[in-house]
């Protein structure tokens, strides 16, 4: 989760990002300010990705906690540890519907774990580490993945 937020500034998976383009600092507090711009996909890739992108951390922080407001709480302050990151580090764009949106997606994991119930706990942690296994994969094939003639700028 840090390399995917605070260190796209270092590695490149396909061409989903520039890394010359993460070395910035900017502060964006409009909640859903996605929606005013000129593209019906931004807002959907932005608000869905950051809310599964912490679907994993809320169902894994269930499995240790048990709570479904502790695992929010903690999916909230590692979003603001992060995003606080990337502001102080010039790592990227502090954006407040990350923190709503990736801690919704705390909320939405934990949530999950919560309705399936402890015997699925050994298959969050499965997955997990096999989502772990696939992004060590993306990263070390890097700008290898996808074909730099068909990027579009949105």
């Amino acid at each position: 989760m840090v390399a995917l937020t605070t260190l796209k500034a270092f590695f490149q998976i396909g061409y989903l990002w520039k890394p010359e383009n993460q070395r910035v600092r900017e502060l964006h507090l409009v909640p859903l300010d996605e929606f005013s711009g000129n593209s019906w996909f931004a807002p959907i890739f932005e608000y869905a990705g950051n809310t599964a992108f912490f679907i994993p951390f809320g169902l894994l922080v269930f499995t240790l906690c048990r709570s479904v407001k502790v695992s929010t709480a903690w999916g909230f302050a590692l979003s603001l540890t992060l995003e606080t990151a990337q502001y102080a580090f010039a790592l990227g764009r502090t954006d407040i519907d990350d923190l709503l949106f990736n801690t919704l997606g705390a909320l939405i994991g934990a949530a999950i774990a919560y309705w399936c119930g402890q015997r699925f706990f050994p298959v969050w942690r499965w997955l997990s580490l096999a989502a772990a296994a696939v992004f060590i994969v993306l990263v070390i094939l890097g700008p290898r993945l996808g074909d730099p003639a068909a990027v579009v700028d949105l």
